[in-house]
């Protein structure tokens, strides 16, 4: 029986201690922190390119938030991924559920190689090692994880305790599992050379996962088989029931079934870790990323529009302007098109903090950008005031808005590139480049992209209120209900 290899992304979270750049409505495993242009989702989705012929694999199972479904998707249309399935989290409820719910869509023999959306993996080759390894002990019925190679004391990684050596295979059995340790205990492990970083990267077979689930966690199985038996599936997405995944408990797949399989031999369920070291990093924080960028002769790593004069070992970060530092050291500087910010780079675990404050105060700024992302493309609010607000709409090729109406603004559109299909009343015509049209208030309307170029508009709205939750949605292609644009 075949036995292929099974992405299953995990591509939850929010990314706080990422922000400003990374928050909820577009967290970071969507963002291009490289600056190479490719999203931390869309570079998990292809690093299994170039694993070895002999083993067979699968299109992949992407595990997320309902809120991020059209991005996610658009994400891996636009990296050439075909045939993914997307399942639906309507709550979090941490990785082990999410990996459940991957099992009891799988194949049965299905070797899953369950992958955080948020990793960055440098050396493919070394990684395509390990996998070909872990592939051989999975399809076997082995339940596998990646431990990195430490080559520091980190306190800020949970540890795998090597047991005896695997023979004919690059792994070693599993003693013992360790908390993030003190700087201490965690010198002490690297000098034995027996522990090795939690990766947060498994590989199982879907079959033998569900036995786990059986035998150590049946209330959280019971609960994902009986929201996976009542889903509902539209476009492309499948969509475990609500209710039933809510009330699923939640835990982490090393906390859940890891942890206890060197002590419940009797389930046949071998707990196996393979050695990494391919340039691993979970990207949890500003500094990490510092670590992974490439860095100028003064320890200085850039992204954007970036002056550095007299400055050390920093991270500065620039999305629209020019980012300029004078006689400083060891700091983080990241600049958004709403909001900057400036931190010890040995406090960045603490941006989190800055996150719970805005959210505290009901701040926007905690879980959303200026630039918002929509199924059909995007917009910016580039100005607003008493009564007003400008914003730039860019729509994809091909994609439409809803068909709508406002109770109380109007709107004035005018297009800046491409050729725009408008709705307005009962009359639909099109408008080339510098030409407009104005959207009386509560007349019906719809905007589209008949053209294989992305359209540009400036829309000017005016009017007592222009909130967002000012819509009334007659048609939408996407399944969106009356509250989003």
């Amino acid at each position: 029986m075949t036995s292929p290899l099974l992405p299953v992304i995990l591509c939850g979270g929010s990314g706080t201690r990422l922000w400003p750049l990374s928050r909820e409505t577009y967290p970071k495993q969507f963002l291009a922190l490289s600056g190479d242009g490719v999203s931390m989702l869309q570079d998990t989705a292809k690093r299994l390119d170039g694993v070895a012929s002999h083993i067979p694999k699968a299109p992949p199972i992407v595990i997320c938030n309902g809120e991020h479904r059209f991005l996610a998707a658009q994400q891996l249309h636009e990296a050439g991924i075909e045939g993914a399935r997307l399942v639906l989290e309507p709550v979090g409820r941490n990785t082990a559920p999410a990996l459940t719910l991957a099992a009891l869509v799988a194949e049965p023999h299905a070797v899953m190689l369950a992958m955080p959306a948020d990793h960055v993996m440098n050396n493919l080759t070394k990684l395509h090692e390990a996998v070909q390894t872990a592939w051989q002990l999975s399809k076997d019925g082995a339940m596998v994880t990646f431990g990195i190679v430490a080559n520091r004391p980190e306190t800020g990684y949970g540890y795998i305790q090597k047991a005896q050596a695997i023979e004919g295979h690059a792994a070693f059995a599993i003693k013992s599992f360790a908390e993030k340790p003190s700087l201490e205990v965690a010198q002490t492990y690297l000098e034995s050379g027996n522990y090795l970083w939690n990766s947060g990267l498994f590989m199982v077979r879907a079959d033998q996962w569900l036995k786990a689930m059986a035998a150590l966690q049946p209330q959280m199985l019971q609960a994902c088989q009986a929201a996976i038996e009542k889903s509902s599936q539209d476009l492309d997405f499948i969509r475990p029931h609500s209710e039933i995944f809510a009330s699923c408990p939640a835990d982490s797949i090393d906390y859940a079934v890891m942890e206890h399989l060197p002590s419940n031999q009797d389930l046949g369920i071998p707990a196996r870790v393979v050695p990494l070291d391919a340039g691993w990093s979970d990207l949890g924080a500003w500094d990490a990323l510092w670590d992974v960028l490439p860095r100028d002769a003064q320890g200085n790593a850039h992204t954007g529009q970036t002056l550095a004069i007299d400055t050390q070992n920093s991270l500065l970060f620039s999305e629209t302007c020019l980012v300029a530092t004078v006689g400083v050291d060891n700091i983080v500087v990241v600049e958004t098109a709403d909001a900057i910010l400036v931190a010890d780079k040995r406090r960045t675990q603490d941006v989190k903090k800055i996150v719970a404050e805005l959210k505290a105060q009901k701040r926007k700024l905690a879980s959303s950008h200026r630039k918002v992302h929509r199924p059909w493309g995007w917009y910016d609010s580039i100005d607003s005031g008493e009564r007003f607000q400008v914003k730039r709409i860019v729509v994809n090729p091909g994609a439409q808005l809803s068909l709508q109406m406002h109770h109380h603004r109007a709107e004035h559109w005018v297009v800046v590139k491409g050729t725009a299909e408008v709705t307005n009343g009962d009359k639909t015509f099109l408008l080339g480049e510098n030409e407009s049209t104005f959207i009386p208030l509560g007349h019906m309307h719809r905007l589209a992209n008949p053209g294989k170029l992305p359209l540009e508009i400036i829309e000017v709205q005016s009017g007592s209120y222009l909130g967002e939750d000012d819509i009334v949605r007659f048609e939408d292609t996407y399944g969106r209900v009356r509250v989003t644009v």
